[in-house]
């Protein structure tokens, strides 16, 4: 499974462990969760807080239990597992990557080579801002991608790490 929702990224990668200490070891409902999330890290809603859970279960260190509860899950988030499950789990991610090379590529750049892979149900869910949208997710991706070390960000934009 690939998740969409990808959060603002934190100053630090050690912020991604402070959200996930958030989340209860003892299941909880989302409302409860995110509660958590707002409260501990001072987010400042709860579509934040919502985007944030999602994303920890992305990187798998939290799941939602088949009675929609949510749980912390015991797994170091360590640079290794958190790059791992980034490229595995967010949808995007892996494509993004690829799209970098030494040579310096803007948002717009990366973006072009990727629009095609915005589902048709979200082009149609939102056809007047789709573009807006997923643009801002691919920049999302990015910011990540150099907090996670796979990327930089240079004048010019962005560059793979090898």
């Amino acid at each position: 499974m690939k998740f969409k929702l990808v959060p603002t990224p934190p100053d630090e990668l050690g912020f991604v462990a402070d959200a996930q200490r958030a989340v209860p070891l003892v299941p909880g409902s989302e409302d409860d969760c995110c509660a958590r999330l707002m409260r501990r890290l001072d987010l400042p809603s709860r579509d934040v807080a919502r985007t944030w859970l999602t994303f920890l279960r992305a990187l798998e260190l939290a799941e939602e239990t088949s009675d929609g509860s949510f749980v912390r899950l015991q797994r170091e988030p360590t640079a290794a597992h958190l790059r791992d499950a980034f490229e595995r789990r967010v949808y995007g991610a892996s494509d993004v990557l690829d799209a970098l090379s030494d040579e310096p590529k803007s948002v717009a750049d990366v973006f072009g080579g990727f629009d095609e892979r915005v589902p048709a149900w979200e082009r149609h869910r939102a056809v007047e801002n789709w573009r807006d949208i997923w643009t801002e997710r691919v920049e999302r991706i990015l910011d990540w991608l150099v907090l996670l070390d796979l990327a930089a960000a240079e004048a010019d934009g962005y560059v793979a790490v090898e």
